[in-house]
């Protein structure tokens, strides 16, 4: 993307944590290169593409489209606050992988596509893999993979003594993450 502002920047939102640090991050390159923001949610119908063929359900896929739009919606909400303008930043929800969808989206070699890196077990790759390692590869645009916010690491280790059943002392809690208020 050169310095004039022709370009866009592309950014995958799906409401995660690593997805809203994505967004903010392509507000801020938007601000220093004048560019159009083109916030896009990629959504799959329940089950995914094989399974609405072999059983086609048109009222459900409009309602996942439906689901989609208001999932967007709020997380915009939520990473930007309510009553965002949306001047400068488009939104479109495609049907389809996320990778494929926004690799397919910035397709103009000007564009810049951003994604959050999220951090993913081997399981999880194995079973969902890694949107941003998708785009990386395929994308004929520079890629911006934005890494996870501090807070995801705390919440991540919270859930981890949540699913194994451990203690969590307030106390220590507050000293192993700073954004917790005091008192």
């Amino acid at each position: 993307m050169d310095e004039t502002g022709s370009g866009r920047i592309v950014v995958g939102v799906s409401g995660s944590l690593g997805s809203v640090a994505a967004l903010h991050r392509a507000m801020a390159e938007a601000r220093h290169t004048d560019a159009d923001v083109l916030a896009v949610l990629a959504w799959e119908p329940v089950g995914g593409e094989s399974a609405y063929r072999r059983a086609p359900l048109p009222p459900l896929l409009a309602e996942g489209r439906r689901l989609a739009e208001e999932r967007l919606s709020t997380a915009l909400d939520t990473a930007l606050g309510h009553g965002w303008i949306g001047g400068r930043l488009l939104t479109q929800v495609l049907r389809g992988p996320a990778g494929e969808m926004l690799v397919r989206t910035a397709d103009r070699e000007d564009d810049l596509l951003v994604v959050g890196a999220g951090q993913h077990g081997l399981l999880r790759r194995v079973l969902r893999p890694s949107t941003s390692c998708y785009c990386l590869v395929h994308a004929t645009c520079p890629v911006l993979a934005v890494p996870p916010p501090p807070l995801r690491r705390d919440l991540d280790a919270v859930h981890r003594r949540n699913a194994w059943r451990l203690p969590l002392h307030p106390r220590r809690l507050r000293d192993d993450a700073p954004w917790l208020p005091r008192g």
